[in-house]
């Protein structure tokens, strides 16, 4: 796994890697994708949990929802929490038009982010799940239904963590992608509609970035420091190993252990 501290770079990942937060208004025209593309493997619980867990602060945990995948069906209440939080593993980047099988994120929302944002994930996952729709045609489903309002955006300010020590994401340019993985802890807030040019275009210094410009499911999305990101890579030494134990892609380089 990449050590990812180019402040240029972060901002292009962030852009590209995290597609599937960046609600896009456009109209896309369909290319092929086979549709038995369509069915993930089904993580291991106990992993799939501790994996989604991380994305949170240590404080939060014990009190947050956790949602684990179906394959057949989509996402499922693991435990029930009482802090208005969840967490879940997001497996599909809709936004793209392809199926991968070894796409892996944790994402977590606080309660606004929970009844507005997380069902563009459910339904993601749902539609994948039946594997009766392409992933051309779950992205076209998508971006209409966005298009009709159906999706709002947050009613107030809020956060989603995404703390987890590894994530496994599109990156690269549209033309030329492919899902690597990398460590890059990040805090994102809230900003419906907001433009980069509103934050004063921090994307190159390595500061305060905005994902999803101009659309209900924006953020500001600011990295965590050098010495926050070396603590969660060495908090979570258990959870890589048994992620790169699982599939290897998910395998971290020695030198960032200590970084």
């Amino acid at each position: 796994m990449k050590q990812i501290d180019n402040p240029g770079f972060l901002a292009k990942t962030c852009r590209w890697t995290l597609s599937c937060l960046c609600f896009l208004f456009i109209s896309v025209q369909g290319f092929g994708q086979s549709s038995s593309d369509w069915k993930l493997e089904r993580m291991p619980a106990a992993l799939e949990t501790d994996f989604a867990l991380s994305c949170l602060p240590p404080q939060i945990r014990p009190g947050a929802t956790v949602y684990l995948l179906d394959p057949e069906k989509g996402y499922y209440v693991s435990r029930q929490g009482n802090n208005g939080f969840i967490c879940f593993v997001a497996r599909t980047d809709w936004e793209r038009g392809k199926f991968p099988q070894d796409f892996a994120a944790a994402i977590s929302y606080d309660a606004e982010g929970a009844a507005r944002i997380f069902p563009v994930f459910q339904d993601v996952a749902a539609m994948r799940a039946s594997g009766k729709m392409t992933a051309v045609e779950v992205r076209d489903t998508i971006a209409q239904r966005f298009k009709k309002g159906i999706y709002k955006a947050p009613a107030r300010a809020g956060i989603s963590y995404m703390l987890a020590p590894v994530m496994r994401v599109f990156v690269g340019e549209a033309d030329h992608l492919k899902v690597e993985s990398f460590s890059m802890p990040h805090y994102m807030f809230y900003a419906p509609y907001l433009k980069e040019s509103d934050i004063g275009g921090n994307s190159n210094s390595g500061g305060p970035m905005v994902l999803g410009e101009d659309n209900p499911h924006g953020y500001i999305i600011l990295p965590v420091g050098k010495m926050e990101k070396g603590q969660i890579i060495t908090e979570n030494k258990d959870l890589l190993k048994r992620l790169s134990d699982y599939k290897s892609y998910f395998g971290i380089e020695p030198g960032e252990m200590h970084h």
